[in-house]
């Protein structure tokens, strides 16, 4: 369907901002979107949408919900409900935004939507595993849009972190998000595949999110996900092109008694497969199952 046909279809009868709310829900529910990257249901992904295109908070809407909206804006709103139903383009991509572990990013088709399953257990400081009196410095392997090396920033406030990506895109938009969040004296960012640019440096502790998709599951996600860069998805096969090589190198730049925090996702099962010798720790996530192991030094 064409942007101006789609348009037709509501800009002439849509008049209320509560009008755009129940359309864009029920237009999203029909669609049989995929609601993974993003608000999880299609009623709040049109509430974001609808909210950040006219400079409001999703929590603000009911204050307007009789309020009439300009031709500019009714314009400006179905341009981008047509962009997440009919080309099922990502909510964090047209609003050029993200959430992680509470804080606000800057994210587009350069960088994955901010989510890991690590979140919650750097919220812990990785206890009991970690002593955060004793991590003088981080690194991030992977770091995308920046927002783990911001939070692991900003949850252990006296450590250097060092994130490092082979894609300089992404490592464009981390710079953003470093400055947004002034944390430029405290984050330094490396244009590196893996550990090849850091020349033997040694951390307390190292966390990584690395690509983990295997080849089967790459052929069979969702629309919303092929907006997203094939580089962070995709790793080979089994999903282990990146988790092995990262597992090889990392003891080379642990400190004594530092420790390795990787998210696996589903590769798990093929890690434990190939590397049963492997001493790994694998961490309960609050909502259930793991993909997510530690390893110390």
């Amino acid at each position: 369907m064409r942007l101006e046909t789609y348009m037709q279809l509501a800009e002439n009868v849509l008049t209320t901002l509560g009008d755009f709310r129940r359309w864009g829900a029920s237009r999203f529910a029909a669609a049989d979107l995929d609601f993974s990257q993003g608000q999880q249901n299609p009623r709040a992904e049109a509430d974001l949408i609808l909210a950040r295109a006219l400079h409001l908070e999703p929590e603000d809407l009911g204050d307007f919900n009789n309020a009439r909206l300009l031709p500019e804006e009714k314009s400006l709103v179905l341009n981008h409900f047509y962009q997440r139903e009919i080309l099922r383009r990502p909510a964090a991509y047209i609003t050029g935004e993200a959430w992680f572990a509470g804080l606000r990013f800057m994210v587009d088709e350069r960088v994955l939507i901010p989510r890991s399953l690590i979140e919650p257990f750097i919220e812990e400081g990785f206890a009991p595993w970690v002593d955060e009196t004793r991590v003088r410095r981080i690194l991030e392997i992977g770091t995308g849009s920046g927002c783990m090396a911001i939070t692991l920033a900003l949850r252990f406030p006296h450590a250097e972190v060092h994130a490092v990506d082979i894609s300089t895109d992404a490592l464009n938009v981390a710079r953003v998000n470093v400055q947004r969040h002034g944390l430029e004296d405290q984050v330094r960012l490396y244009q590196s595949d893996l550990f090849s640019a850091l020349d033997g440096q040694r951390y307390d502790l190292i966390i990584s999110n690395p690509p983990y998709v295997d080849a089967a599951a790459m052929a069979e996600l969702p629309l919303e996900y092929t907006h997203e860069p094939r580089l962070a998805l995709a790793a080979g096969a089994d999903g282990l092109d990146c988790l092995l090589p990262l597992l090889e190198q990392a003891p080379q730049h642990l400190e004594a008694g530092g420790v390795l925090i990787v998210e696996t996702g589903d590769a798990e099962i093929a890690l434990n497969e190939q590397r049963p010798d492997l001493p790994l720790i694998w961490l309960e996530h609050p909502a259930g199952g793991s993909g997510v192991f530690l390893m110390t030094q």
